[in-house]
This record gives structure tokens, sequence and C-alpha cells, in this order.
């Protein structure tokens, strides 16, 4: 059973950087597309970003679009989230998400249990 572990989260100013990791243990998701969502206190969750499982094409959400770019390293077996310019609106828990295998339709079969992003005005 895959599971995934998120980490990087932390407090930082507005107009800092933050990146994130995603990390599976028990497997491998390099054949999967992977999503980050993010929920913020009552709120629902939200997309942030996309990566198809070839890696060849990325998809963001309006909010961040220019601000993050996700990224995959298959040697690493590694996905990232390196998010700029963050403003007090992207506080929220941050989740990473597997789709299924070869395919990149958003249905999901694995989910991380989040890391807390905190910007400070």
């Amino acid at each position: 059973q895959v599971q995934l572990v998120e980490s990087g989260g932390g407090l930082v100013q507005a107009g800092g950087s933050l990146r994130l990791s995603c990390a599976p243990s028990g497997g491998t998701v390099s054949s999967y597309r992977m999503d980050w969502f993010r929920q913020a206190p009552g709120r629902e969750r939200e997309f942030v970003a996309g990566i198809s499982w070839k890696g060849s094409s990325t998809v963001y959400a309006d909010s961040v679009k220019g601000r993050f770019t996700i990224s995959r390293d298959i040697a690493k077996n590694t996905i990232y989230l390196q998010m700029n310019s963050l403003k007090p609106e992207d506080t929220a828990a941050y989740y990473c998400a597997a789709g299924r295998p070869y395919s990149d339709v958003a249905e999901y079969s694995y989910w991380g249990q989040g890391t807390q992003v905190t910007v400070s005005s």
C-alpha cells in the first residue's frame, strides 16, 4: 500500500517562498498523475496544481498561476511544489494526491496527510 508523505511546510512572511515535497513510501508513483490540493479552515479543499503521469504537462489554479510550479523527479520518486510570492490567502494545509497508473484522469488512488503552510502578513 502506497502512502504519500508531504514535507516542507512552515511559517513564512508574505512575499516569501517554500518548497513542498511529496514522496511515497511502500511503492512508486512514477506512472501516476500527481496533484496538489489545499484546504484552509472553514473552506472546501481546492485544486492547486497537477502534473501529468508522463511529466510532460502541468496545470494550475488561476489563483497560483505564475507563482507556483509543480515538478517531479523520477529518480527521487518525489513531487515538488515550489511556491513563490506567497500571500496570506495561501495559508492552508497542502495535500498531494496520486491518480491512477498511466492515466491523467482526475481520480485519486492515494492521498497524503498534509503539511501546513502559514503565510503571515
